[in-house]
């Protein structure tokens, strides 16, 4: 049956490619599960209220990452994408939206739906063509780096490497700490098995290094398997506030980070899986997109941030993956974990914030492709890079990012030759710094 839906013979493909292939990615993200619900969970900054129930969360990552593997595969059909919460927009609802602005995680999922119906409208016209060659590259890989950097300083004071302080406001962390140094040997060797190019580097560090705390009696053990927790955010999401000022500020910011994550993951994955036409366009793109977008959607419905495409799907192209059947292997491997959340509770959060700050890295790397030549197209991005660590918030760096480079373009005399969809960024950027 899968044989002829997928057509592995015209893909040049074959079942066993694309079991391995899904096997491959599944690998390189199922970090995910582990450090989306700690995340929204505010579990290093203890039980404080208002932030998600970390096992409805560990449920939910599961369940909405399967559907939107499923989704992708069935209806993507020729694109091998794994799909699954996304990091950073994760970090920005926990603590820039709930922790915050002190929105309900209810309220919250509220607005990340709403998101994910604009995402799936813009996908069904031609503003989703228009939107993306309006943005400037080098503002959109500065928004990207800025969004590691911001992982970056949650990671390193979640490992414990950097601590508030009274004066300077950050400072070292006590690096005595048995913990702070298992967690910056767990980072490096994240590092060393990429380098040696090693599949699931990331799940293979948290998991060794957490078993070597746990050896040593540094960390608790709760066990591996058990029930999966409830559900219990499922279809629980409040419109209540979704069309305030407040949360149209956020609302955009969802849209903007999964709609130029989506566009660039897939076009990073149709250059690997060689989906790119002579003429420049990418086969069969409007249907990932329209994937991604209901994906989103479903994400909300189950009780998860924004579900988006993962650029680590190119690890399972570059196995040979070439259809939708590497997705649905991806969704299936996940459901397989769905018992696991003794296992997830486990880990010790000096170990998860480990792996967040090698995610990080791989959102910054991507600096090198900004036209550092050229500084009224350097310096916004820039701008969004280090604004986004220092206000603790992805949305006030691409505002301020929007609104800097707008203003560089009307007093270097370029107005005119500036796409409309700048200004009207710039327009709503500075009006969310007066509403609440």
């Amino acid at each position: 049956m899968f044989e002829k839906y997928f057509d592995y013979k015209k893909n040049k493909t074959t079942y066993k490619t694309e079991v391995l292939a899904g096997t491959t990615t599944f690998l390189t993200m199922a970090y995910i599960m582990f450090l989306n619900p700690f995340i929204l969970s505010g579990e290093f900054a203890g039980p404080e209220k208002g932030f998600f129930d970390f096992g409805a969360v560990f449920t939910a990552t599961i369940v909405a990452t399967a559907v939107a593997c499923f989704i992708m595969g069935f209806y993507g059909k020729t694109w091998p994408i794994g799909l699954a919460p996304g990091m950073g927009i994760n970090a920005f609802v926990a603590f820039g939206v709930v922790g915050g602005m002190g929105y309900t995680p209810q309220e919250a999922l509220g607005g990340v739906l709403v998101a994910g119906i604009l995402f799936l409208i813009i996908s069904l016209t031609p503003i989703r063509a228009w939107l993306i060659n309006s943005i400037p590259r080098s503002l959109k890989l500065g928004i990207g780096a800025g969004i590691g950097l911001f992982l970056a300083i949650i990671g390193l004071e979640i490992m414990g490497v950097v601590a508030d302080h009274p004066v300077t406001l950050v400072t070292i962390g006590d690096m005595k700490n048995p913990l702070v140094l298992l967690a910056c040997l767990a980072f490096v060797s994240m590092v060393v098995l990429e380098v040696l190019k090693v599949k699931g580097n990331i799940i293979i560090g948290i998991l060794v290094f957490s078993i070597i705390a746990w050896a040593t009696g540094l960390a608790k053990f709760n066990g591996v398997v058990s029930a999966p927790p409830s559900m219990s955010y499922l279809f629980d999401f409040d419109l209540g506030v979704a069309f305030t000022a407040g949360m149209s500020t956020v609302i955009f910011t969802l849209l903007f980070i999964d709609f130029f994550d989506t566009t660039g993951t897939l076009t990073s994955v149709a250059n690997v899986a060689g989906k790119v036409g002579k003429d420049g366009k990418i086969k069969d793109i409007h249907k990932a997109m329209m994937a991604d977008s209901v994906g989103t959607v479903a994400g909300a419905l189950m009780g998860t941030t924004t579900v988006t495409s993962y650029v680590e799907s190119a690890a399972g192209v570059k196995e040979g993956g070439r259809t939708g059947m590497t997705s649905v292997v991806i969704g299936v491997l996940f459901l397989a974990c769905l018992f696991l959340s003794p296992l997830a509770t486990s880990l010790p959060k000096e170990i998860d914030g480990a792996a967040l700050l090698f995610v990080s890295v791989l959102f910054v790397r991507n600096i090198t492709d900004i036209k550092w030549d050229d500084i009224a197209e350097s310096a916004p991005a820039v701008l969004a890079m280090i604004a986004m660590p220092l206000t603790y918030s992805i949305s006030n760096g691409i505002a301020l990012s929007f609104i800097a480079y707008a203003l560089i373009k009307i007093f270097t005399g370029k107005f005119s030759s500036t796409s409309p969809a700048i200004w009207v960024i710039a327009a709503l950027s500075v009006a969310s710094f007066y509403v609440s």
